[in-house]
């Protein structure tokens, strides 16, 4: 309208409604820090989403607040209470009746009497005796009907939750045949099912003739199963809840209660569905304590709840191999934790989702894991804090900016092409650009008008990083330093030196070359051995495969050889101390890789006098170098290392 004014200013109200839920390049940050911090990678994903993003909203929150109120449902009331309730009203009844007979003198009163002195004490017994039994007491005889009424309509409220009205009225022949009739049906459609015919119309039909009884108004005969299933498994837990004597009891209460075509009919429906849905937890007691007596419904609903927590849990636990969000039932979350817990858990989907649309993560076997992308990123971020160390230190010469893959100024230039990453030459580009589009203020830069500098390539190298994955390694908190060298050192080689060919070999009791991703997978094993004979072993065989370049190898350990391979059988062979052959073994390993030419330098980790004594005779007998840095400068050395050990020739 004419006259309105608007003003549009930054949002004050609190969070930006618009903004995602969580930023996932920082969670990707939190599992790497995770991770270069000695953290297992799986571990880390998997704590991302228990602890939810900004440590809210994770599946540990949801589970923790699952497990109380399973202890809340625990401690809901007796379970007995079905029994305990018909045996009050029964004793109720036979007060009334006996206060009746007494007030009578005739021979069929004192008959009366007797029957009621030698009822069985069993409760199921006695509703059963008096099945027949013509009562003086019309308060005693309506009493006695609501043992049956009550029982009878709690189980079929129970296990059909349209049927309350008529059950209580079940008693009337009309009505049981009724019921008697849809039970019928519902048995037969259920057979039709398992048989796997098509049931689409036969469905239509019956919903159609008792719907009235289904207010959950399923869609299908799945539906229609899974309701009545869970249902069905919370009455058998009742049973298997009680004791032996209350299970006696309780059945023959219900027998009693439902007469014998409705329990006919409701046995063989239990039977099916049991069939149909043998992945219920049928067969699975509760210990269920409390004060109150629970009616038979009130305790298989507190058993049912149960159930369903249990499964809550059981998604949420997201432990098993290929578990997704995608299994946890936002609907049980809600109506057991709240809505706020069903959003928190669209929240942790959709952030799955996000992660893997972006390329963050990728899914295996065993679940979630890093992909490519994030693990340039982590190795990217460990490349930064090595080198953030070795600026800030005495080694200051070795910027990043400087460590590239192209080596003198040749003197001349070349238009630039994707994937250069040599200096731009300013002045002939500018030059080009003139030229192109003639003089003008500002100078407008087409792509075609870059030129770089040419330089003399520098010699190539060969590295082999041989790293101790031993379980010492992690028992001294070395893991993290190890790794984040490790990736550092293979994010430098594959954007600064991609002309090097470097290869990552961990080793415990054996050795085995290691991907990118394989490297930030790994995890400590229990196993003892550290077999530094076979990992120089498969660095000799990567060197060798590059005959033109400089061979580099470098051994970080935290301890002297403990196994070799048997030249009998190729096994490894553990032994503390080191045996003489372990060390003859890997000494010829060396003294192969020395005549090969290849610079031998070990980081050694830990003061161990045994240790020191080996590695400072390899270093001698290989012309190599050894050193002894802290575990937190570790990476800092090996970059410096490799920077300086690539500069040489054959």
């Amino acid at each position: 309208m004419a006259g309105n004014r608007f003003r549009y200013g930054q949002w004050r109200g609190g969070p930006d409604p618009l903004a995602p839920p969580y930023d996932v390049r920082a969670a990707v940050d939190a599992v790497g820090a995770e991770v270069l911090a000695g953290g297992s990678l799986r571990e880390a994903l998997r704590d991302l989403l228990r602890r939810g993003p900004q440590g809210r909203g994770g599946l540990d929150e949801l589970a923790a607040r699952a497990r109380r109120l399973r202890r809340e449902a625990l401690r809901r009331g007796d379970l007995d209470g079905a029994v305990t309730r018909s045996q009050a009203l029964l004793d109720q009844a036979l007060a009334a009746e006996r206060d009746a007979l007494r007030e009578r003198d005739d021979d069929d009163a004192r008959f009366a009497e007797a029957v009621l002195d030698n009822l069985p004490r069993s409760t199921a017994r006695a509703v059963r005796e008096l099945a027949g039994y013509e009562w003086a007491s019309e308060e005693g005889r309506q009493t006695y009907q609501r043992i049956l009424a009550g029982l009878r309509g709690d189980v079929l409220e129970q296990r059909f939750a349209g049927l309350r009205d008529a059950a209580r009225v079940a008693g009337d022949p009309a009505v049981q045949r009724q019921l008697a009739e849809m039970m019928r049906d519902l048995n037969h459609l259920l057979a039709r099912h398992a048989r796997s015919e098509d049931t689409t119309d036969a469905f239509a039909e019956f919903m159609g003739r008792h719907g009235e009884f289904f207010p959950e108004r399923p869609r299908d005969v799945d539906e229609l199963v899974d309701v009545l299933a869970r249902r069905a498994a919370a009455g058998e837990r009742l049973m298997r809840s009680l004791s032996d004597r209350q299970r006696e009891e309780l059945a023959g209460l219900m027998q009693q209660s439902l007469g014998d075509r409705l329990a006919g009919e409701l046995s063989r429906l239990d039977d099916q569905l049991r069939a149909l849905r043998p992945d219920l937890n049928w067969q699975r007691g509760e210990r269920v304590r409390g004060e109150p007596a629970l009616g038979y419904g009130e305790a298989t609903g507190a058993l049912d709840e149960i159930a369903e927590l249990d499964e809550l849990l059981d998604s949420l636990d997201q432990d098993q191999p290929g578990a997704t969000l995608d299994e946890v039932d936002v609907d049980a979350v809600a109506r057991t934790l709240g809505r706020e817990a069903a959003d928190d858990v669209r929240r942790l989907r959709e952030l799955e989702r996000e992660l893997r649309r972006q390329g963050w993560v990728s899914r295996d076997a065993d679940g979630l894991t890093l992909s490519p992308k994030a693990l340039r990123r982590l190795a990217a971020t460990a490349l930064r804090r090595v080198f953030g160390e070795l600026t800030a230190g005495p080694r200051g010469q070795h910027d990043l900016r400087a460590a590239g893959a192209a080596g003198e100024v040749s003197g001349a230039s070349r238009q630039w092409e994707y994937g250069d990453e040599q200096p731009l030459d300013v002045v002939r580009t500018l030059t080009r650009a003139v030229r192109r589009a003639g003089p003008s203020v500002p100078v407008r830069l087409a792509v075609e008008d870059f030129e770089v500098v040419e330089t003399e390539r520098r010699a190539s190298a060969a590295v082999a990083l041989c790293v101790d994955l031993s379980y010492s390694m992690i028992s001294q908190g070395r893991w993290g330093p190890m790794k984040q060298t490790a990736l550092a050192l293979s994010h430098l080689v594959a954007t600064r030196f991609p002309q090097d060919a470097l290869q990552i070999v961990g080793f415990g009791r054996e050795a085995a070359a290691l991907t990118q991703q394989e490297l930030a997978a790994v995890e400590p094993e229990l196993e003892q051995g550290t077999n530094l004979q076979h990992a120089l072993r498969l660095a000799g065989r990567h060197l060798r495969r590059h005959p033109g370049a400089e061979p580099v190898v470098l051994v970080v350990t935290d301890g002297e050889p403990t196994a070799h391979l048997d030249p009998e059988d190729g096994e490894a062979y553990f032994h503390w101390p080191p045996l003489p052959e372990t060390i003859e073994a890997t000494i010829r390993e060396v003294d192969r890789l020395t005549r090969y030419g290849a610079t031998i330098n070990l980081f050694m980790l830990g003061d161990d006098p045994g240790l020191r004594r080996f590695v400072d005779a390899v270093a001698r007998r290989s012309k190599g170098r050894m050193f002894t840095p802290d575990p937190d400068d570790l990476g800092e050395y090996v970059v410096a290392d490799y920077l300086r050990a690539r500069q040489g020739r054959r």
